[in-house]
């Protein structure tokens, strides 16, 4: 029987805020081009360092963030449900960790629109590979002492999907146009 979950791990953009649209445009300001279905494998979920060699320059990760940032400033919408989601978890006392594939620089400019106080932050410098691989799930777990089998992950990418799953956690998947599930729905 489940006794609830230890942790409650969640992802940042297209998930707590719809910065999904802005990470699209600023990745093909950056291309040069359009981008199409083709583009969103090596693109959502993707960290920037991905990103920035699926469009064969490495060097393009300052910018990426650059232009990412610019419109996160610009234009960021929480998701419908978020700001209830983490005001319920508060009030359980479940840890809670922001898993991102976001750099921190970005991660910095969407934690005051959230209103909660995480009790860990993991942005995309802080493990050594990001997602698709598990090791932002492993290390957020590890760091709040839960393990990975008592975490719920809430995620929308593949890769962040895949990430959460590959560590072993309970996986709920959400999306700016459906919001987040209920508290009910993770405990």
């Amino acid at each position: 029987m489940w006794p609830g979950p230890a942790a409650v791990l969640l992802d940042m953009d297209g998930t707590l805020v719809d910065t999904e649209g802005s990470w699209w445009q600023a990745v093909a300001s950056v291309a040069g081009r359009p981008l199409t279905a083709a583009d969103a494998p090596f693109v959502h979920g993707r960290t920037i360092e991905d990103v920035a060699g699926y469009l064969g320059d490495p060097g393009l990760t300052g910018c990426l963030t650059g232009a990412f940032a610019q419109r996160v400033e610009r234009d960021l919408t929480v998701v419908p449900g978020a700001p209830e989601l983490l005001a319920g978890l508060a009030a359980t006392g479940i840890p809670t960790a922001l898993v991102s594939a976001s750099p921190r620089s970005i991660v910095d400019l969407v934690l005051p629109r959230l209103g909660h106080a995480f009790d860990l932050v993991l942005a995309n410098e802080d493990t050594r590979r990001g997602k698709p691989w598990p090791d932002p799930y492993l290390e957020a777990a590890r760091r709040l002492g839960a393990p990975p089998s008592r975490c719920v992950a809430i995620e929308d990418s593949p890769a962040g999907i895949a990430a959460a799953r590959a560590a072993g956690c309970r996986v709920l998947v959400a999306s700016p146009e459906a919001g987040l599930p209920p508290l009910d729905r993770i405990l």
